[in-house]
């Protein structure tokens, strides 16, 4: 469950267990998992009476202000998605511990839903995983990456370490926004052991030091994915730095050439997921769901169409290339490996010299031959037409006939009218292979949500309906209601089932808890009873006589009240003093 290693069971503690509670709120129950950052606790909100998971951030990193900061913007940011798919974060907040020379240091945590199950890295370390648990769990993983990219929020640490698989069998996706944290906080791969831990699952723009978008996420995913299917990562080596530098040049083995029965229609979406480029691989969750599903008992390509798509997605001989990249790297570049002399054999030098000429041949060779075989085609490149705010239909056919080939992927958007596109991938102007993918994103139109049940929730709870339904809350107004506990809501502004834009707010009216009690002296009794138990108070008369006072001439009177006029808790006592001396 951390962004940095994976937890072990019954791991050490940061911070005392012994009940502690955080900020007044938060009781730490007992240690569940440690990880490179932050231990996680079983613990209990005692305000709320519920469950939760607490993870505390580690000392070191506690006492970076920077840090600190980004890590409770990180898990604000993270706490407003709310999805199925994805671990809730509840709050988050900082804490004092005195240290035993009575100096005081910062105790960050952040309060997440408790989550039952495996994670999916100690199902794999278990045994094979069947082909459709692995396509079932990968479709959960980007169920919670399409809801978190509408959103605007990149996980950046894919890997089965930050996947659970409930009790129940649903995927869950865990610690959005601290991985981001860490990113920020880190510059290159080797300035941070947080960074290296995940190098099996990086995307080549990661490995590199490069900015990253949805995509980078994409194809972590592959990457779990091919680990699913084969119960190994397609690239492995003895060092973090070896790994991601085949995550960049070297080409993935299909997954088909390690497990014999893995479809070749999955090899063809890991591959596409594996491309090196952003914009080989498939440009939203949405896409490669559905490629998913259409592997799944589809058609299977033929070996020539899986040698045409690798050699699109990594050049005509990507096992040869990168071997001689690799091999000319080492010798030029690695001072890790032991030598006998003091500098490289000169045999090898002439041996990467004659290799590295003999591929520059083989692939002059294949560009003249491809030439010779391709004279139909009038150009070798084709320019991506500016479509933005055409019809899909009329895109679709200006694309066409730019020799490419359009993808549609529809989106929300609330200043393009539905239908039109919004933009291209890559945009217009953008000079491409005749054939290449052009992504289409055509507007859907606003965004809807639906008001759910809100009536007689607490506002807490009514807050958490709004957020899961892409709501939010507006003003908040009570209302003296003598049936209703303090904080029940009594209407919304928007009725239940109502579509509203995503992202509005919705008003509540709460009850107070309490209603207005009046003055009752001087009442006779039967009077004042009337004005307790009508309907809008509903209070309870209690007739106490005193006969320590002269009766009242006109008869039973009220001459005093046990509570002061003014607002009372609902169903209150109030008892009325009548004299009755003479």
């Amino acid at each position: 469950m951390s962004p940095t290693s994976e937890y072990e069971s019954n791991a050490g503690s940061d911070v005392s267990a012994e009940q502690r509670v955080l900020s007044g709120r938060y009781r730490i129950d007992k240690p569940i998992g440690r990880g490179g950052m932050a231990s996680v606790y079983r613990g209990y909100d005692v305000t709320l009476g519920r469950d939760v998971a607490i993870k505390v951030l580690k000392r070191e990193l506690a006492d970076d202000p920077g840090f600190r900061m980004r890590f409770r913007l990180e898990a604000q940011a993270a706490s407003r998605m709310a999805h199925p798919s994805i671990v809730r974060v509840f709050d988050a907040g900082e804490d004092t511990e005195t240290d035993p020379d009575g100096s005081e240091h910062s105790v960050p945590y952040i309060v997440m839903e408790l989550v039952t199950g495996r994670l999916l890295k100690d199902m794999v370390e278990a045994g094979p995983i069947s082909e459709s648990d692995a396509v079932r769990y990968v479709d959960g993983i980007l169920e919670a990456l399409e809801y978190s990219h509408r959103a605007g929020v990149v996980h950046r640490d894919i890997k089965p370490g930050n996947v659970m698989i409930t009790d129940a069998g649903t995927v869950k996706v865990m610690d959005f926004g601290i991985a981001r944290a860490v990113s920020d906080s880190s510059s290159t791969v080797a300035e941070t052991t947080a960074i290296i831990g995940t190098a099996a699952y990086f995307s080549p723009e990661q490995a590199k030091g490069e900015p990253v978008d949805a995509r980078a996420d994409l194809y972590s995913t592959g990457v779990v994915l091919y680990e699913l299917l084969t119960g190994r990562a397609p690239f492995r080596g003895e060092t973090p730095v070896a790994v991601a530098y085949q995550h960049v040049s070297e080409a993935p083995l299909p997954p088909s050439e390690i497990v014999e029965n893995v479809p070749r229609a999955l090899d063809a979406v890991v591959l596409r997921a594996l491309a090196k480029s952003p914009f080989q691989r498939f440009q939203d969750a949405t896409e490669f769901r559905a490629a998913l599903d259409e592997a799944v008992g589809g058609k299977q390509p033929t070996k020539r169409q899986m040698g045409a798509l690798a050699s699109e997605l990594y050049g005509p001989d990507p096992r040869h290339a990168a071997e001689t990249a690799r091999s000319l790297r080492q010798l030029s570049t690695d001072n890790t490996m032991r030598r006998t002399q003091s500098g490289p054999p000169v045999s090898w030098i002439w041996a990467g010299v004659a290799v590295l000429a003999a591929l520059l041949i083989a692939v002059l060779i294949w560009v003249l031959a491809f030439r010779d075989t391709t004279t139909t085609v009038p150009s070798t490149s084709r320019v991506v037409p500016e479509v933005a705010g055409k019809s899909w239909d009329l895109a679709e056919n200006l694309i066409e006939e730019a020799e490419l080939d359009p993808v549609r992927s529809d989106r929300s958007d609330d200043a393009v009218p539905p239908g039109d596109v919004i933009s291209t991938e890559p945009a217009a102007g953008i000079t491409l292979s005749p054939g290449q993918r052009v992504t289409v994103y055509v507007s859907t139109g606003q965004e809807m949500a639906t008001v759910p049940t809100l009536q007689n929730l607490s506002r807490t709870e009514a807050t958490e309906a709004l957020q899961r339904a892409g709501l939010q809350l507006g003003t908040v107004r009570s209302r003296n209601d003598p049936t209703l506990p303090a904080g029940t809501v009594i209407e919304a502004s928007a009725p239940e089932g109502s579509a509203l834009a995503m992202g509005s707010s919705v008003n509540l009216v709460v009850a107070s808890g309490t209603v207005t009690l009046v003055d009752l002296t001087g009442y006779t009794v039967e009077a004042a009873e009337r004005e307790l138990q009508q309907e809008s108070r509903q209070l309870i008369p209690e007739v106490v006589e005193d006969p320590g006072c002269a009766a009242a001439a006109g008869g039973r009177t009220v001459s005093s009240q046990s509570l002061a006029p003014g607002e009372v808790p609902i169903g209150s006592t109030v008892t009325l003093r009548v004299c009755t001396g003479s």
